[in-house]
């Protein structure tokens, strides 16, 4: 029996440090080659391989894919919704010409599996804004969200056309205390922990009442590697399957943290980030990828303030001593 090889590209992003330190754990520290265009993330470090790469380099790709008999690719490098409207073509090209780049590889060299992240970033403006469907209207209105919902339907074409069995998820939007926020929308739900334990305030870039679907991190890992350890057959869904954890305000959230910082206070000064934010359904229907593969989330809001709080706080002791 062929041993997994994994190429984990994009791994110094927001789900790639914790992804990769996962897979490692299930795979082996050595079984898991990291990559990125930027420096190792300290997190990463001698925890097992890493090399640099670029996923706009085909050639490059290929090279590393066949040296080190990689049987599974998850690519996670891409440019966010926020990040990219401020340079659309490039968001498109990175989002586009990174997927098919892999889709082709993995066409070619047989690989197993490939994993790539879609968001709830393909619903727009028409999609329904509560328990928004799996299959519903899908207008995206951002270049990050075009790109997502063409992906889908690539994905789905070399699983039909070539028999390459790649697997996607739709994410909410993620929280974390590892890494850094990647420039998304819903980032203000990672800032504002970092901000209410150094600040006591945090100045929201969206609406008091915008609600918007969210998932822990552990829970966006836990549903990767289901969904990517689930036999084939189960698999129904081949563009993307949506997830769901939690949706919750900025309000709502600012008074989770002030049950465990009383004198935290937010105050909010919505920017164009608001425009975006309003295209999305403020929760989603998973129903799919419970039937499918047993999905099931495991934080709430509640237990996810607690653990972001007392992580970050043992992370800020830490980096004290």
């Amino acid at each position: 029996m062929v041993k997994d090889k994994i190429l984990v590209i994009g791994a110094s992003g927001q789900i790639g440090v914790e992804l990769t330190l996962a897979l490692r754990k299930v795979y082996g520290n050595n079984n898991v080659v990291a990559s990125d265009l930027r420096e190792e993330n300290e997190l990463l470090k001698g925890t097992g391989p890493y090399v640099s790469l670029d996923v706009m380099n085909k050639e490059m790709l290929h090279v590393q894919v066949i040296r080190q008999n990689i049987t599974q690719i998850y690519l996670l490098a891409a440019i966010l919704s926020a990040t990219g409207e401020k340079n659309p073509n490039l968001a498109w090209n990175l989002n586009m010409q990174g997927l098919l780049n892999v889709l082709d590889i993995a066409r070619e060299e047989q690989i197993q599996k490939v994993y790539w992240p879609s968001s709830i970033a393909v619903f727009g403006p028409t999609s329904p804004k509560i328990n928004c469907p799996q299959q519903t209207i899908i207008e995206p209105i951002t270049v990050y969200g075009i790109s997502k919902y063409a992906g889908e339907f690539w994905c789905n074409y070399y699983h039909q056309r070539y028999g390459v069995d790649v697997r996607s998820l739709r994410y909410p939007g993620l929280i974390s205390y590892k890494s850094a926020p990647g420039g998304g929308t819903t980032d203000y739900a990672v800032e504002i922990f970092h901000d209410a334990l150094e600040e006591k305030k945090y100045n929201c870039f969206l609406r008091e009442d915008t609600y918007l679907p969210m998932m822990y991190m552990p829970d966006a890992i836990k549903a990767t590697l289901q969904l990517m350890e689930a036999p084939q057959e189960q698999i129904k869904v081949r563009t993307s399957y949506n997830i769901a954890a939690m949706s919750f305000s900025p309000k709502e959230i600012a008074a989770a943290i002030q049950k465990h910082i009383p004198d935290f206070t937010i105050h909010y000064k919505p920017d164009y980030r608001q425009t975006i934010a309003d295209s999305w359904p403020q929760s989603i229907d998973d129903s799919f990828a419970r039937t499918d593969w047993n999905w099931k989330p495991d934080f709430d809001l509640e237990l996810m303030t607690a653990e972001m709080i007392q992580n970050l706080q043992q992370t800020k002791e830490l980096v004290k001593k």
